[in-house]
């Protein structure tokens, strides 16, 4: 039979973008259909964004920090509708240089919400198309939890367009979303609370992490309120929000900020039309081949529910080019030892095993960690600290995991991801001659267990 096309992805974000051109190089026919914005949750309300708040946030600890070296500045004065605007901008660049690597590549673009109607069939905006096989890459998004007043709060999809900085705001959720925009809003100057219903935020990450970013975020005055939760949420007269713990307690706030949670995004996409099946948690269940149970759907990135990054994605969607239209160029992702960092302030960077998962895997370990003040706050009041950790398979000597909090940590902590994938030892890293003087020579310089 002949289909319209070789490939037809439905999603324009990171993984659908990049499985479509490459699929194109390869020589195939592709279409992908695109309803919102051309580069997915990353480019427009996701990790892009994100960050340019967050080098708008840490503006003001440069500030404060300046007199330490001589600097005498007058009082700063911060203007939110600017720094949003100009983020627009950069986001509208980014979405035309997506919209022309399409393009280039050969690739149909169609704008407008894709349904499917079959097996090989997909209607967008009511034109039909038929295609050989189908890739589901329509991403998540974000949930709020079904309390009455649900409605008067937002989500990251939200809080990159708010007209004005809240000057009270009341942040839900213990993840890494959660914890980044905590120290946004404050840091930009809103009095600011995280709430969040469990004992410690970032659950999965390193416990001394955990621990050791709760102390510093303390230190910041951010308000962290654990063991709670919302109830419901109310609009006062005055226009702020009143939220309604379980506990009877009532917060005050002017914006309430929801990070509780994302879900696949497969409203109005037609699974049913089709052989498709749903896991447990209601993500596309793929195989290793991100095979659906229709044989000629196949589905990548945050709809499957794996590892929700960009970076993966972006592996998912070569390995699917690569499998169907180069196959002599395929390999597996290899989803072990994939670096991390969170934005938080201080950011998190980390990779490999915690201490916990080592532990849990039946590996006896060596801890080494160190603490200390980063060289660039030394001549500043600051009491901010550094954590560097390493977790260390005590009979094979191999480093199963690097974890740092401070600046720079993300940075940092891509290097050593490379060292991880490539197995090395304690010793390799004690052989290797750090780069002084830096935050980063510290992971080549620990040498005393710590436990």
């Amino acid at each position: 039979m002949a289909y319209d096309f070789d490939l037809f992805v439905i999603g324009a974000g990171s993984g659908g973008v990049r499985a479509a051109r490459f699929a194109a190089g390869f020589g195939a026919k592709v279409a992908v259909a695109e309803s919102r914005y051309l580069g997915g949750t990353c480019v427009n309300v996701g990790c892009v964004p994100k960050k340019l708040l967050v080098y708008g946030a840490h503006v003001a600890d440069e500030l404060e920090q300046a007199a330490g070296y001589g600097w005498s500045l007058e009082e700063g004065h911060f203007d939110w509708g600017t720094l949003i605007s100009n983020k627009n901008r950069e986001i509208e660049r980014l979405n035309g240089i997506y919209h022309k690597l399409l393009v280039d590549s050969g690739v149909t673009l169609l704008q407008g919400h894709a349904r499917l109607t079959g097996a090989h069939d997909v209607e967008v905006d009511g034109q039909r198309y038929s295609a050989e096989r189908i890739l589901i890459a329509v991403g998540g998004w974000p949930q709020v939890p079904d309390i009455p007043g649900k409605e008067l709060a937002i989500t990251s999809n939200e809080a990159f367009y708010l007209e004005q900085l809240p000057k009270r705001m009341l942040v839900v959720g213990g993840g890494y979303i959660a914890v980044e925009f905590a120290g946004i809003f404050q840091g930009l100057g809103s009095a600011t609370t995280l709430l969040y219903r469990g004992d410690l935020f970032l659950r999965g990450f390193d416990g001394s992490v955990r621990n050791h970013l709760k102390e510093e975020l303390e230190k910041r005055g951010l308000d962290l309120q654990f063991n709670s939760d919302i109830k419901r949420i109310d609009k006062l007269d005055d226009g702020s929000l009143k939220a309604t713990l379980k506990d009877g307690r009532e917060l005050i706030a002017d914006c309430v900020f929801y990070a509780t949670g994302r879900r696949p995004m497969l409203d109005g996409l037609g699974l049913e039309n089709t052989g498709v099946e749903l896991d447990e948690r209601g993500y596309v269940r793929v195989d290793e081949h991100y095979q659906t149970t229709e044989p000629s759907i196949l589905a990548i990135g945050d709809v499957i529910g794996r590892v929700q990054l960009t970076p993966v994605a972006l592996a998912e969607g070569m390995a699917v080019a690569r499998r169907l239209f180069k196959p002599e160029q395929f390999c597996l992702v290899d989803y072990q030892n994939i670096p991390t960092a969170v934005f938080s302030q201080p950011p998190i960077g980390t990779v490999g095993l915690t201490e916990e998962q080592a532990l849990e895997a039946g590996h006896k370990v060596h801890i080494f960690e160190s603490r200390f003040k980063p060289m660039k706050l030394t001549l500043t009041h600051s009491q901010e600290k550094t954590l560097m950790k390493l977790v260390v398979d005590a009979d094979t000597d191999r480093v199963l995991g690097c974890h740092m909090v401070g600046p720079d940590a993300g940075e940092i902590v891509q290097g050593l991801g490379i060292a991880l994938k490539a197995g090395a030892t304690k010793q390799q890293f004690d052989e290797t001659i750090g780069v002084h003087p830096t935050s980063a020579e510290e992971f080549v310089t620990m040498r005393t267990v710590t436990r």
